[in-house]
């Protein structure tokens, strides 16, 4: 994950500033401070641990909220002195019961690159009791019957003007969507870089 003997503490006198992001979405939740402790703890404990610098101990967040910070990774910037922290947060991260510090609100895009992600080991893998192994194995004609059927479900939702429908027909037409992407092994960012092309004209 990372050698914590690359991380130059001395700038600071003993501390690195740690930006966190969500695993999900991508988006920047807080930022801290840690020392050799707090980085030890966390890789430890796999929950994310700072020092706090007003309360001068090691300070494990959501220890009193219990909105903890699932460590899933941890990047070191190029001069050694700055962690980027991804983390899988329960519940809202800021102590004004906010999910950012900065006031950003959640926004899902980015799971849908994760959805893809999972996509594609399931089809790697194909592990047992997965509706998308099974989608696999029935073979591409039955993965891109399902897109049609859902592609229809979405209309006559979209025409019955029924909101919650809609929402659950075009989930499920997305998904199969991404499925049939991967198994004509269609990157899904070469769908957005083409959508990202005809923005530009």
């Amino acid at each position: 994950m990372i050698d914590i003997n690359k991380i130059n503490f001395d700038k600071m006198n003993g501390l690195v500033p740690v930006i966190v992001t969500d695993n999900i979405t991508g988006q920047v939740l807080m930022l801290g401070f840690m020392n050799r402790e707090a980085v030890h703890k966390t890789v430890a404990e796999n929950k994310v641990t700072f020092y706090s610098r007003s309360k001068e101990r090691l300070w494990t967040k959501g220890e009193t909220s219990g909105n903890y910070l699932e460590l899933v990774d941890i990047k070191i910037d190029c001069d050694n002195d700055t962690l980027l922290i991804t983390a899988n947060p329960k519940g809202n991260t800021c102590h004004l019961d906010q999910y950012s510090c900065f006031g950003l609100e959640k926004e899902n895009y980015k799971f849908l690159q994760y959805l893809d992600d999972l996509i594609k080991f399931r089809k790697k893998e194909l592990p047992e009791n997965s509706y998308t192994t099974k989608l696999f194995k029935q073979g591409e004609n039955r993965i891109i019957q399902k897109v049609g059927e859902e592609a229809i479900e979405t209309v006559i939702a979209a025409k019955n003007n029924d909101r919650e429908e809609l929402i659950n027909e075009s989930a499920d037409l997305l998904f199969h969507l991404l499925v049939m992407l991967n198994q004509k092994e269609i990157p899904f960012n070469d769908v957005i870089s083409e959508l990202e092309k005809r923005h530009r004209k």
